[in-house]
């Protein structure tokens, strides 16, 4: 988590949401009127966004308090308490809408990560995110996926090569795309070729490639699949695998399963945040 970039992140949406001045509260409270705030878990799940509700509320305003009862990546009951934050009523309500929309979107995430982590135990295979995320919110959400005890695939394109489908299509061959990236890119930028099928593995392990994915293969498909591949060579599945069918992909031994849902269609985990007046 990078900090900078993290308080970058939050004055970007506090200044979407409250625009000019929140007139509600703003109206009814002056700078004197104190409260505190309590995070409350409305449903099981497993919490991450200490550093959204920490930086969120000292950003807004220096006299909030913050104090979290729960760490990064653990897991809450239905009504235990989160964290409390005590300050001025009026910069509490300003930052409440923000900072939960935050937190529940990235204690989601971690939820069904650790789910998909569970439905793998005792296999080599680890659970890793994709780059199915959401515009502006990827350091956030990816870090959910390591609370959640998964893995963080690439960052974004700068990080690794993978060559996909339209690559190849468009390069003309697995092997000339591979040829291509390693005239022009250093040691240090690993390769990743995306496979459809025996040839596509086959012409993957000529090229050298590090890493092999099964894009869209079954579990029964996989199996015959990485006996094509030499160790040394990393295995990766993805495509239509799910939260109720990703231990029978974990079976195959593969060293990592991609599962853009993880990102993409987790369910917000249901936090409130209420007021308790001291006026």
């Amino acid at each position: 988590m990078n900090d900078l970039r993290l308080k970058a992140m939050l004055e970007q949406f506090f200044n979407e949401d409250i625009g000019i001045g929140d007139l509600t509260s703003e109206t009814i409270f002056s700078n004197n009127d104190f409260g505190k705030g309590v995070f409350v878990a409305k449903d099981d799940g497993v919490f991450s966004g200490v550093s959204i509700i920490k930086q969120g509320f000292k950003l807004l305003n220096d006299e909030i308090s913050t104090e979290c009862y729960v760490t990064d990546g653990q897991e809450v009951k239905k009504g235990d308490v989160i964290a409390t934050a005590n300050g001025p009523v009026v910069e509490l309500l300003k930052g409440e809408r923000v900072i939960l929309n935050l937190v529940q979107r990235m204690s989601g995430i971690a939820t069904i990560t650790k789910k998909a982590v569970k439905n793998t135990q005792g296999y080599v295979t680890k659970i890793c995110d994709t780059r199915k995320t959401t515009p502006g919110l990827r350091m956030l959400e990816k870090y959910a996926v390591t609370c959640g005890g998964g893995f963080n695939h690439r960052y974004g394109l700068s990080d690794a090569v993978m060559i996909k489908d339209n690559h190849i299509a468009a390069a003309g061959g697995i092997e000339k795309a591979v040829k291509k990236v390693r005239e022009k890119l250093g040691h240090t930028v690993k390769i990743e070729v995306e496979t459809e099928s025996k040839d596509d593995v086959i012409a993957a392990v000529k090229a050298k490639a590090d890493i092999i994915m099964f894009d869209n293969r079954s579990p029964e498909e996989i199996i015959g699949l990485k006996k094509l591949v030499p160790e040394g060579i990393i295995t990766e599945a993805s495509g239509g695998i799910t939260i109720d069918n990703v231990s029978s992909y974990a079976k195959t031994e593969v060293d990592y399963i991609s599962l853009g849902f993880l990102t993409h269609s987790a369910k917000a985990l249901d936090i409130s945040f209420n007021i308790e007046s001291e006026i």
